[in-house]
This record gives C-alpha cells, sequence and structure tokens, in this order.
C-alpha cells in the first residue's frame, strides 16, 4: 500500500489523538467559541468534500447511464443517509441518561454510552476516506490525491473535539489521565481500520465505486447536518459558524480543483 494512502488512512485516527491528548493538558473541555470554529470549519470542508470528491465522480462514473447517471449517486447517497440514520436509532442517544447525571453511576453509563456512539459513528467516516482513496488508486480522473488528503484532514480537525469529549469526562469520573487518554484515542482507532478494510474491498468491486462514492458522501453529509451544524451554530455570534464553514468549504473546493 502507498506511503500517502497510509498516510491518509491515518489522518482521521491522529485528530482523535490529539483531541484525547487534551487530558493531559487542559481542565475542561474546549471553549465554545473553539468547538464551533472547528465544527464549522470541519463542516464546510466535509460539505464541499461531498460534492466535488464523492458525489460528482459518482456521477462521471456512471457515464454509461446516459441521463439516469445520477441514479447510483442517488441510490448510495440515501443509502449512506440511512444507514447512519438506523445507527442512530440503535444507538444509545447521549441525552438518554442525562436524566442520571446527578448520580456516578448515571455518570459512568453516559460515558460509556457516549463512548460506545462515538466509535461507531467513526466507522462510516473511516469507510469515505477509504472510499475515496480506492477511487484515487482505480484511476477516477475526478479524484485528486490532494483532494483525498483535505478530505482526510476534515474529518481529522472533526475528530478533535471527540476525542476530548471522551476522554475529559473520564478524568472527571476519577480515571487516570493515561487511561482516559487511551479510552479517546481508542475510539479513533475503527477510522484506520474500516478505512483500509473498505480500500480493499472497493478495490475488488470497482463496479459498485459509484454507488461507494455516494454512500460515503450521503454518511458525512448526515454527520453534517446533525452534529456539526448544531454545534457552530450561535444566536449570539452566528457570523463564527458561518465564516469558519465558508472558511472550510472554499479550502476544500479550491484544493481539489487546483490540485485535481
Amino acid at each position: 500500500m502507498d506511503t500517502d494512502i497510509i498516510l491518509g488512512l491515518a489522518v482521521p485516527f491522529i485528530g482523535t489523538t490529539l483531541g484525547a491528548a487534551c487530558v493531559f493538558f487542559m481542565k475542561k473541555t474546549f471553549g465554545q467559541t473553539v468547538s464551533r470554529i472547528l465544527s464549522g470549519f470541519a463542516a464546510g470542508v466535509m460539505t464541499a468534500a461531498s460534492v466535488w470528491s464523492l458525489i460528482i465522480p459518482s456521477i462521471e462514473r456512471s457515464q454509461s447511464w446516459g441521463r439516469l447517471s445520477f441514479v447510483p449517486a442517488l441510490i448510495g447517497f440515501w443509502t449512506g443517509v440511512l444507514f447512519l440514520l438506523l445507527l442512530d436509532k440503535i444507538l444509545p442517544q447521549f441525552q438518554q441518561s442525562r436524566a442520571d447525571a446527578d448520580s456516578t453511576s448515571g455518570r459512568t453509563k453516559r460515558t460509556a454510552m457516549m463512548v460506545l456512539a462515538v466509535t461507531i459513528h467513526n466507522i462510516p467516516e473511516g469507510m469515505a476516506v477509504g472510499v475515496i482513496y480506492a477511487g484515487l488508486m482505480s484511476g477516477c480522473e475526478d479524484i485528486s490525491a490532494g483532494g483525498a488528503l483535505a478530505l482526510a484532514l476534515g474529518i481529522a480537525i472533526q475528530n478533535i473535539p471527540e476525542g476530548a469529549i471522551i476522554s475529559m469526562p473520564l478524568r472527571a469520573e476519577g480515571r487516570s489521565k493515561l487511561r482516559a487518554f487511551n479510552c479517546g484515542m481508542l475510539s479513533g482507532a475503527v477510522e484506520p481500520i474500516f478505512g483500509a478494510l473498505t480500500l480493499l474491498l472497493a478495490g475488488l468491486a470497482v463496479p459498485a465505486m459509484p454507488y461507494l462514492l455516494a454512500f460515503a458522501a450521503g454518511a458525512m453529509i448526515y454527520v453534517v447536518v446533525t452534529e456539526l451544524i448544531p454545534e457552530m451554530s450561535d444566536d449570539s455570534r452566528p457570523y463564527i459558524g458561518v465564516i469558519s464553514f465558508a472558511m472550510g468549504f472554499t479550502l476544500m473546493m479550491s484544493l481539489d480543483v487546483a490540485l485535481g
């Protein structure tokens, strides 16, 4: 496997690790302003990547369908959205144990559910990176090495707060800093694993590439709409999230087109 691809698959995991490492030098989690900036920037990057790096290449690879070349992208996109929606229905939600937050057992249960939810939600993100690198390896002209890396970086930025929201509560519950860090870090280990598996399987299923690319786009847009946009929103200072989103979007768009 090429070194650049290995690096790309590892980048999101590095983001989670950096977030988890906050437990060593921060007493509290990120401030609201920093969280909104990171969420807005990541949302912009992931939205632009979904369009230029995933959906457009999906349609381009279905040109043999003629005027119906959008169909594989439509099917794949909805499959990605519904897959994440199903996960949210199956997984325990963060809010379900908030009523028990005053008790030690309640806090432990809530943290455990958070670790589980973040870990499983990281799987489609790892798959998205694996899919785009599979498209790059298969010779898709609409996918560039720079665009693929930019997508991985966008996911990594989004993972920084996720690593922190796992390690910091564990530390607050009395766990050692090292143990809290390990739990936060390991929640992101599924990303390079599933990214590599997706890369290998996609290489064996090139005809399914349009569907896989659009699936990754649907999964990422779901994350953007349900997690990042609410996080970046602020009624008192809405411009923070908007500017961060615009910066992430235009950066990803520029990288994908310029390096394409």
